[in-house]
């Protein structure tokens, strides 16, 4: 079986790969993000292109250097037409999720793999979502208890912690959510013979 290789360091993501029992190495990329984003905002690509242009950037980078199947993965948050990063305090996090209170906004999840410094495969999924109308005091109440999580994560929440009570609606699959659209990525990656079939 060839070499998988996840081209991140993200918890999320390799914790979603182990939990699909998948054997793989994790490397980081060293792609300058915002860099990339502004390139994409001065051509004024929308945020699931330039999801796409990050994933595909990150397995690149890998696979240039490294033999085996490169798995790039990012994710960017769509509000209002607008593309958000992660808040560099917590103060503008708790101010982000106020402006996101009681509206909906877009996360688009894109991964590439890449073989020999080629993409090879790459696919984008979307998912909407629905923050509920909570009250400033359990706003004050999350910022206290997830202070890390509001800026290690692009939205201010982990879906995958107490962030999911942020929300009343969701349309869209879990692993978007989280950033790494698995089970196409799955079908990829047996098709090549990664993986078990």
């Amino acid at each position: 079986m060839s070499l998988v290789i996840l081209a991140s360091k993200s918890a999320a993501r390799t914790q979603i790969l182990r939990n699909a029992a998948v054997a793989f190495e994790a490397a980081s990329s060293g792609v300058d993000e915002d860099v990339l984003k502004a390139e994409g905002l001065a051509r004024s690509d929308s945020p699931a292109q330039i999801a796409e242009t990050l994933a595909a950037a990150k397995a690149l980078a890998v696979s240039r250097t490294r033999p085996g199947l490169v798995i790039g993965a990012d994710q960017t948050l769509e509000f209002e037409g607008r593309l958000f990063d992660k808040a560099s305090s917590a103060d503008e996090a708790r101010e982000r999720l106020a402006e996101l209170r009681g509206k909906t906004h877009q996360l688009h999840s894109a991964v590439a793999l890449a073989n020999d410094g080629v993409v090879v495969w790459r696919e984008t999924k979307s998912a909407r979502l629905t923050m509920r109308a909570f009250s400033d005091a359990y706003l004050t109440g999350y910022m206290t208890r997830n202070a890390e999580a509001a800026t290690s994560c692009v939205g201010g929440y982990e879906w995958e912690g107490e962030g999911v009570q942020l929300f009343e609606r969701v349309e869209g699959d879990y692993f978007t959510i989280l950033g790494l659209p698995i089970l196409g990525l799955l079908a990829e990656l047996r098709r090549l013979g990664a993986v078990q079939a």
